[in-house]
């Protein structure tokens, strides 16, 4: 039975990635850090305590591991400490990539972020449209752009690295919140009175992980895959109707310029990062990001990988159940009026 050693197994993603990869029979071993909840049990799956900033804790939990799949990573728009942020997803990926070809393991999936797309408006963008630098707002994403490189430079150089781009996976587990978890709880609790002209591509969680898993069993070492949907590409107003009608709650109608938001964002930034030192609730990174409509053709990951393409409004669904039942929000009655199921 074959081994996977699995970064960030106890984020969002990659939680999920764990149960894909029990469900097909490998055996997991989870590299956690210390203190860290794991929302998994399985005979099959095994946890060691370690960082991803820490070579040494890495090529101990690479032992006996034949391949690696490395979701691992700081998705935050706000740090007290930004270094934290190139900490983990620039010298952490670098250590587990490097570790991992040390090891003589076999292929290794690295999660990068769909934000390094040079996306087009019609949404045609696909994994050969790479955006530079210059695009990147903000640490996180130049964080995630950097990562990236390093792992395009070290598959050109003969490494067995297969890149995937998660899109805007929504669905249960997403405890943090991610920023996109973070959007439908505020829809839940009715504090999104305006929105703004702005586009992502959403996707089941489950399948994104049914993704990595088969980027595992049939990528192409060196290629890219956007791990999308391929009815996705949704606008926000878009989304906020489809909440409405899962929830019976009402869709925000004031839409408001970017500008406006943005000056909100630096606001907010000022008062929250500043003076209270605590998580903006308008990231500023977001609102600059929400300029561009994130759109993309994610059909290679489904043509070339065989990845699942289940229901937008299904994964929706259950991410407000999931929010409801743990209190993220209170539980919504549906548009027929009957408890979410």
């Amino acid at each position: 039975m074959s081994r996977v050693l699995l970064t960030g197994a106890t984020g969002f993603i990659g939680g999920h990635v764990a149960r894909s990869l029990l469900l097909r029979g490998y055996e997991v071993q989870a590299l956690v850090r210390p203190g860290s909840l794991l929302d998994v049990r399985h005979d099959s799956l095994r946890t060691i305590e370690g960082d991803v900033r820490d070579r040494a804790s890495i090529v101990a939990a690479l032992r006996d591991c034949d391949t690696v799949i490395h979701t691992a990573g700081v998705y935050s728009f706000w740090q007290k400490d930004p270094g934290l942020i190139f900490d983990v997803n620039v010298a952490g990926t670098r250590n587990v990539l490097e570790a991992a070809v040390a090891a003589g393991t076999g292929r290794v999936v690295f999660t990068s972020s769909v934000g390094n797309t040079a996306f087009r408006r019609d949404g045609s963008a696909t994994e050969a449209d790479i955006a530079g630098p210059a695009a990147m707002a903000g640490d996180y994403k130049r964080s995630k752009w950097e990562a990236e490189r390093v792992a395009r430079r070290m598959a050109s150089g003969g490494a067995p690295i297969v890149i995937v781009c998660p899109t805007a996976p929504v669905g249960p587990g997403d405890a943090k919140p991610t920023p996109t978890g973070s959007l439908i709880i505020d829809f839940l609790k009715g504090k999104l009175p305006a929105f703004v002209d702005t586009g992502l591509n959403f996707v089941d969680v489950a399948d994104v992980a049914d993704g990595h898993v088969l980027a595992l069993e049939r990528g192409v070492d060196g290629e890219r895959y956007l791990l999308g949907n391929v009815e996705g590409n949704l606008t926000l107003r878009e989304l906020l109707e489809r909440l409405s009608a899962l929830t019976g709650r009402p869709a925000p109608r004031l839409q408001i310029p970017h500008g406006v938001a943005i000056a909100a964002a630096y606001a907010d930034r000022v008062l929250e990062g500043g003076v209270l030192r605590r998580e903006p609730h308008i990231p500023l990174e977001g609102a600059r990001m929400a300029r561009t409509r994130m759109w993309v053709d994610p059909s290679k990951a489904v043509r070339e990988l065989g990845m699942p393409q289940s229901s937008i409004d299904d994964a929706l669904r259950r991410a407000i159940d999931w929010f409801g039942e743990r209190a993220y929000a209170t539980r919504p009655t549906t548009a027929h009026g009957k408890p979410g199921a």
